[in-house]
């Protein structure tokens, strides 16, 4: 019933920023818990940050603690990823993913996450 686009990625230099988005449609991201993946070339599919339908319960993986912020804007009906002081182990495919409200607990998995979008390439160079 939501679809997502997530946009925002690139190239850029180790200590760089970047800030991702994600653009949802078809219905509003109030009604979803909202969370930020990623896929490194030959690794399995990681947490990186989630932020539930209010806002208010932020979770980050401790590899990106302090470095990276999720936030939403419901009138945008868009999710962000401020990435800051990227690192060269950064690198992935970046994939937003909403999954119903009622769904409660951080999910490192993902499985719980029922819409994805298609992700955006993110590189860091050294």
């Amino acid at each position: 019933q939501v679809q997502l686009v997530a946009s925002g990625g690139g190239l850029v230099q180790a200590g760089g920023s970047l800030r991702l988005s994600c653009a949802a449609s078809g219905r509003a991201i109030t009604n979803y818990g909202m969370g930020w993946f990623r896929q490194a070339p030959g690794k399995e599919r990681d947490i990186v940050a989630t932020i539930n339908w209010g806002g208010d319960n932020l979770y980050y993986a401790d590899s990106v603690k302090g470095r990276f912020t999720i936030s939403k804007d419901n009138a945008k009906n868009t999710v962000y990823l401020q990435m800051n002081s990227l690192k060269p182990e950064d690198t992935a495919v970046y994939y937003c993913a909403a999954r119903e409200k009622y769904y409660s607990g951080t999910d490192y998995s993902g499985r719980s996450y029922h819409y994805w979008g298609q992700g955006t390439q993110v590189t860091v160079s050294s």
